[in-house]
């Protein structure tokens, strides 16, 4: 079955990266002689008809735009049948016969759905929490990785001219590995990530303690916002250590800026595959990275998937950080 018109959208927290999977999705379409849609507000935009026709012109330039054009929402209504059948209704009425969905897990349901409803969907993973279990990479990652070493770095200026430690909350959710590897990047002291059980004293004042007895005199300390606390954390630090330390949330900063290379040949290589898939009538599926190689998997098969931490990559954190 060959398509003739597919559309485009964005959901769930927008990601650096997300507009170059949009643009490569459009002029892969286009290329190959498709009309594109552009849906704005994620599945709320679908379920109320809000898209509008996505030509060269329009997506041009944006390759180079963080956050998302098309605009972005959280819509638990769509879990309800009678909305999934409201946006096949829309998507019949405009003659949308595939719809690419990019976006992190909650965005992947939503696309399943749709697909089970009659309409092919492909889902592609925008995060910058690199959560989804059945990809390596998610686009965004990179970008936001950069962004928490470009503040950390400033930070620690000030830091190193007042002997200070500093205890910096990344983003993560409930994973880790902006974390991880951005204390390693950082040259941290100490980072906390929810998946390895962790100990206070053992993990952050002990290594403070010890960092600073060899001579050290400015300390930084990464916690994932999975764990929390930080204002805890750095309190206990100077009480026990004599160390002054400040709590830091680097909070929504760390979402936006214009996408790094990596995330814009991503978002384009993972785009194109998404439409090639469409163009052959293929449904859910879910687009993916596995060894920088891009590949596509049933979307039931992705959401059933695990990811764990890299524990070696966490014990050279440790063994690198003093």
């Amino acid at each position: 079955m060959s398509m003739k018109t597919i559309a485009v959208l964005t959901s769930g927290g927008d990601a650096p990266g997300m507009n170059a999977a949009v643009r490569a999705v459009a002029q892969t379409a286009l290329s190959n002689g498709m009309t594109v849609y552009g849906i704005k507000g994620g599945y709320k935009g679908l379920v109320e008809d809000d898209m509008e026709l996505l030509d060269v012109n329009r997506v041009s330039d944006v390759i180079r735009w963080g956050g998302t054009f098309l605009l972005s929402s959280r819509y638990p209504q769509f879990a309800e049948d009678a909305v999934q059948k409201q946006a096949v209704a829309v998507c019949k009425k405009r003659g949308i016969e595939g719809v690419v969905v990019i976006g992190g897990d909650g965005s992947f349901r939503g696309a399943k759905a749709l697909s089970e409803q009659g309409i092919p969907c492909i889902g592609i993973p925008g995060t910058i929490d690199n959560d989804i279990v059945c990809t390596d990479y998610t686009i965004g990652y990179d970008t936001c990785l950069n962004t928490i070493l470009d503040m950390v770095d400033r930070m620690q200026d000030t830091i190193a001219s007042h002997s200070r430690c500093i205890v910096v909350e990344v983003m993560g959710r409930d994973a880790g590995w902006l974390a991880l590897n951005s204390a390693i990047a950082v040259g941290a002291t100490a980072v906390i990530v929810p998946e390895i059980p962790h100990d206070i004293d053992r993990d952050i004042i002990t290594r403070v303690q010890k960092a600073k007895d060899a001579g050290k005199t400015h300390f930084v300390v990464v916690v994932s916002e999975g764990i929390g606390g930080v204002e805890a954390i750095a309190k206990r630090i100077e009480a026990e250590t004599g160390v002054e330390s400040r709590a830091v949330v680097l909070a929504h900063v760390q979402r936006g800026g214009s996408p790094t290379v990596q995330d814009r040949v991503a978002a384009s290589r993972m785009g194109n595959h998404a439409v090639k898939l469409l163009m052959q009538g293929t449904g859910n599926r879910v687009v993916v990275m596995q060894k920088n190689e891009v590949l596509d998997l049933d979307i039931h098969e992705g959401l059933a998937m695990t990811k764990s931490i890299d524990k070696a990559l966490y014990e050279l954190a440790y063994e690198v950080s003093l």
